[in-house]
């Protein structure tokens, strides 16, 4: 009898064990998140060691001016380096016509005006010419009065010598040959074209 009694106790707690097994309740652990992937890094296709040919920029005709702010019959020395900077200006190696145009301000009647006006373009050519520019190349225009640049004078009428001063000028016109800027290669082209041209005949 206390086998048996021994025994269905043993089962009773199995069975309690059990069931209290079956009804925990716990949430199943969760998944871990996906990692996300990192793209690959894009390597580039350029090397860095090699240097990209990118074309020179194309030459255009060159506008520029000689100032005569100062008085004087010399040049000021704003005037020498505005020569000297035409001067290393790659349009003047290429050979172009040149043009230099004289102005004054409003001092002075029109016949003086006009001709201390080509005294400064003259100066200019001069300057150009001692420093190996052909004086073929160059042509002098007076303007006088003109055409300024600058009022010269105020609203109220009194002088504006801001103005004068800036009127006061040569003004450099350097133009470019037909095959400026052209390569070798189109130079030749050019020659082997006129070379093999067929003369028409009536």
């Amino acid at each position: 009898m206390t086998t048996r009694t021994e025994t269905m106790k043993r089962l009773a707690a199995a069975a309690i064990a059990l069931a209290l097994a079956s009804c925990d309740g716990g949430e199943p652990p969760a998944s871990p998140e996906p990692t996300p992937e990192t793209p690959p890094t894009q390597a580039s296709i350029i090397r860095p060691d090699v240097e990209i040919d990118r074309p020179e920029p194309e030459l255009e005709p060159l506008e520029a001016s000689v100032s005569f702010a100062e008085p004087g019959d010399g040049f000021s020395q704003a005037a020498l380096e505005d020569l000297e900077a035409i001067l290393e200006a790659p349009q003047v190696a290429e050979g172009g016509a040149i043009v230099l145009r004289g102005h004054t301000d409003s001092t002075g009647d029109d016949e003086a005006n006009l001709r201390v006006s080509r005294q400064r373009a003259e100066m200019v050519r001069d300057w150009l010419v001692e420093h190996g520019v052909d004086e073929e190349r160059i042509t002098v225009v007076a303007i006088g009065e003109q055409r300024p640049i600058a009022p010269n004078a105020k609203p109220d009428g009194t002088p504006d010598e801001a103005g004068r001063a800036a009127n006061r000028r040569v003004d450099v016109s350097i133009a470019l040959p037909a095959n400026a800027g052209a390569t070798e290669e189109e130079s030749a082209g050019g020659s082997n074209d006129q070379a093999h041209a067929t003369p028409q005949t009536d």
